[in-house]
């Protein structure tokens, strides 16, 4: 099971940040900018290997199911 930011948020910000900063403006007047979409993956496949059983509500909720 994995939690953490949207790898493709990232890329797209940094891509926006590159983009500001070869139209002139100075990195230093970027702001800082945190992630906002996170991501829940569970590989069923490996819960099932280490004998855990993952619940059908929390499966619902992930965005993403490795079987």
């Amino acid at each position: 099971m994995s939690y953490g930011i949207d790898q493709l948020e990232l890329v797209r910000a940094a891509a926006s940040y590159v983009d500001r900063i070869l139209r002139g403006t100075s990195p230093g007047e970027l702001p800082v900018q945190l992630p906002t979409r996170f991501e829940l993956v569970i590989n069923l496949k490996t819960a099932a290997a280490l004998g855990l059983t993952v619940p059908n509500s929390l499966q619902l909720l992930a965005d993403e199911v490795i079987e």
